[in-house]
């Protein structure tokens, strides 16, 4: 057919006008391919050394392993192919093989449309060993060379720990159900820095707080002033001054006993008067007083008894009352009254976020700071000889104590300050690389007179810890 329009013959027979279309090459099935690692070295990179015209080294072919007596692969279409990935076997099955040691003797080939991985270890009939995600039974040997992947137990769910015998996750820390609980808590307690252990010298005291120089002297004028009262009134029957003596006495006496008593309340009402400060303006090496909520650090506590999780302070005391034949719980224990026998007082560093700025400050009352705690405690539990057998909680708690539970009148109190509680804090602010904290201050606050109700000055040292909202414990009934 002479024309100058060119045509072409089908397959068919049938004559068209047009030049023939030239034969596409077929694209590979797979779209992306996972390349080794180099190491830095770009004559190991495969395709972009390529790029640069750098030689690479080693075969066309690249592979995780040696392959022995393997023949040449043929295909329709050239190129250097990676072999380090997982790779759709075919079409039809969708399997993915991955392999990632020696190939033993065998002959492999591939076709155009599709590529097998072929970087690992072979079975028998010469078919790459299938990579599972747990534990693997019969003749199926797997090789490590490197860290152990996460496991991939039954639920889907990525852990990076060993797996029971039903394919969970094998536990291996929380709370313990026994005595055991108790015994790993105090151990944990008692050896760890991060915890402080606050003792009896942190309570307030008023015969700790009043100056000794102080009393002395005033028990030294008295007791002159009983000796010159006296001589006076044998030598010219006057008494006038043993009753100024005895008057004055009886006062400073009440006045002492009255200190004893209200102090410790008059001192809280001094950390509730005392205005709170805003931590976004306070200045590094201010002392201040914030409020708002706690929440745990890195290290939070358990209470004692009632095991009370998420706490940032933790107290726990043991009193018995003394009759006129009972034993003394301590050696300072007199008769008819209430004395401590076992305590345990425990605090950690935490966070209070600000009510007044929002702003979040780290409160360092863990690592052995001076803590000084205003923390109610609460009646948790009252035992007497009628009715110890009837609380297997409670024994069991002297137990682990090793105290002993014959016929005492005891009381247990309990106090904690648990996560998003509301707390006041005094300390002295510190700034450290954007860290706001709430330290102890060097020197120890003085509250000062309190005239109005008769109430000698007290000196707090550290930080300052008071819990606004304790809760109220309900007593027992045993």
């Amino acid at each position: 057919m002479g024309s100058r329009f060119p045509s072409h013959q089908l397959s068919n027979g049938l004559y068209v006008s047009g030049r023939p279309e030239q034969p596409k090459e077929k694209t590979p099935t797979m779209s992306s391919v996972a390349m080794p690692y180099t190491g830095g070295d770009i004559k190991k990179s495969g395709e972009l050394g390529k790029m640069f015209d750098i030689p690479m080294e080693g075969s066309k072919s690249r592979k995780s392993g040696p392959i022995n007596n393997a023949p040449s692969r043929t295909g329709s279409f050239a190129g250097a192919a990676s072999h380090s990935g997982p790779i759709m076997q075919n079409a039809a099955a969708r399997s993915v093989y991955i392999t990632s040691g020696n190939v033993s003797a065998g002959g492999m080939s591939a076709s155009a449309s599709m590529k097998k991985t072929n970087s690992g270890p072979l079975n028998k009939h010469g078919e790459p060993v299938k990579k599972s995600s747990g534990p693997q039974s019969g003749g199926v040997t797997r090789q490590n060379s490197g860290p152990i992947p996460p496991v991939l137990p039954t639920t889907g769910l990525i852990t990076s720990g060993p797996l029971n015998s039903s394919g969970a996750p094998r536990k291996v820390s929380g709370p313990l159900d026994s005595t055991g609980s108790m015994k790993s808590h105090t151990s944990f307690v008692a050896n760890n820095p991060a915890v402080t252990t606050l003792s009896l010298d942190d309570e307030f005291s008023f015969k700790r707080n009043f100056p000794k120089p102080i009393l002395w002297s005033v028990i030294l004028i008295f007791v002159m002033g009983f000796i010159a009262g006296g001589f006076i009134l044998g030598a010219v029957r006057n008494a006038i001054l043993l009753i100024v003596v005895v008057v004055l006495f009886a006062a400073v006496a009440a006045l002492f006993t009255w200190n004893s008593c209200f102090g410790r309340k008059a001192i809280v009402g001094f950390i509730s008067r005392y205005p709170d400060a805003e931590l976004r303006t306070a200045k590094n090496g201010q002392f201040v007083k914030v409020s708002g909520v706690v929440t745990c650090g890195n290290v939070p506590l358990e209470s004692s008894f009632q095991k009370v999780p998420r706490c940032v302070y933790t107290s726990t005391s043991l009193y018995e009352y003394r009759g006129w034949d009972s034993k003394a719980a301590n050696p300072k224990h007199r008769r008819f009254t209430w004395g401590l026998r076992s305590a345990e007082r425990h605090v950690v560093d935490f966070y209070i976020s600000d009510f007044q700025s929002g702003l979040r400050a780290l409160v360092k009352t863990g690592y052995g700071a001076r803590v000084t705690p205003y923390v109610d405690d609460s009646i948790v539990i009252d035992v007497n000889p009628g009715n110890k057998d009837m609380s297997p909680e409670f024994l069991r708690w002297l137990g682990d104590r090793k105290l002993s539970s014959d016929d005492r009148i005891m009381q247990l109190k309990e106090g904690y300050i648990k996560e998003g509680s509301t707390v006041s804090v005094m300390g002295v602010v510190q700034r450290n690389d954007n860290v706001l904290m709430i330290v102890p201050p060097p020197e120890p606050l003085t509250t000062g007179c309190q005239w109005a109700k008769c109430i000698f000055p007290a000196s707090l040292e550290g930080i300052v810890l008071r819990c606004e909202d304790t809760s109220k414990i309900d007593v027992i009934p045993v």
